[in-house]
């Protein structure tokens, strides 16, 4: 649709012959619905054009079309310290906020909103979640890393009954959702400027699968196995996906993985983060 809009403009904006009436002389009233259709990239991008579009790419009732529709409990839920947040910001500046990564729950989550759909993307760090046996050393570490938007990831060296589990609720817009863990193989570091990864510690993963799971406060499940590969890279583990009917009510979802069989140890895993995103 972008490409179709920008010939259609580079065509009326041409001047040729006698001034004719163009697209400059539309009111906000008219170029507003039309903009309607653009999805935000495209529209700050047409209002470039003229005076007539730059005036009603900053209309209201356009971005309204562009935050969910109960962006006011989102809002009351990522600025719950800020009261007064949105009061003095019209709808285009509240889209800009709520779509950068903001943090909650003192920065053990993230929240933005999704481009393409506008719907909330939620982001759990590892501290976030109980971590079995994650206060001895002897089996988990916290190391920094710049490859976590949390700025630190769990290390696991070595466990017999490997489980994680954690649960958020939040305001989600009505929708069909993802959720997933971020995790990774190995314990990445820097060596002479390259990135190098220690696979050393791993084991354990290719005896049983480890098994997903997810609960939601109106009674949804999903579960889900596989084994864990790929040494050395960030891979998104999907659990499952549930469905929001209504937007009023805050979703409660309880989240888990375990590989508890102890005929064997595991080890050599980071966990970064569980991603919920809208599909």
């Amino acid at each position: 649709m972008g490409s179709g809009f920008s010939s259609f403009f580079g065509i009326c904006n041409t001047p040729a012959g006698p001034p004719v009436t163009g697209l400059g002389d539309l009111p906000e009233s008219v170029v507003g619905p039309v903009l309607g259709y653009l999805n935000p990239q495209e529209i700050c991008g047409v209002a470039a054009l003229n005076r007539a579009f730059r005036a009603a790419s900053s209309a209201d009732f356009v971005w309204e079309l562009k935050l969910p529709e109960n962006y006011k409990s989102i809002i009351s839920r990522v600025f719950a310290d800020d009261d007064k947040f949105g009061s003095n910001l019209c709808k285009k500046d509240i889209y800009a906020r709520l779509s950068r990564a903001n943090s909650i729950d003192g920065d053990t989550k993230k929240v933005w909103l999704h481009k393409g759909t506008g719907k909330p993307c939620v982001l759990i760090s590892f501290n976030s979640l109980t971590i079995t046996g994650i206060a001895d050393r002897r089996y988990w570490s916290r190391i920094p890393t710049d490859e976590s938007r949390f700025h630190s990831v769990a290390y696991l060296q070595q466990i017999w009954w490997f489980e994680v589990s954690g649960e958020v609720e939040f305001p989600f817009a009505v929708g069909t959702y993802s959720l997933s863990f971020r995790l990774q193989l190995g314990r990445t570091g820097r060596r002479f400027g390259r990135r190098v990864c220690n696979c050393d510690r791993i084991r354990g993963w290719d005896r049983k699968p480890v098994r997903f799971q997810l609960t939601t406060s109106n009674g949804q499940k999903a579960v889900s196995e596989c084994n864990l590969t790929s040494p050395g890279m960030w891979n998104l583990y999907h659990v499952g996906n549930f469905v929001v009917e209504d937007s009023k009510v805050p979703m409660k979802v309880k989240f888990s993985m375990m590989q508890i069989d102890c005929t064997h140890t595991k080890g050599g895993l980071c966990v970064d983060s569980v991603l919920i995103c809208p599909k």
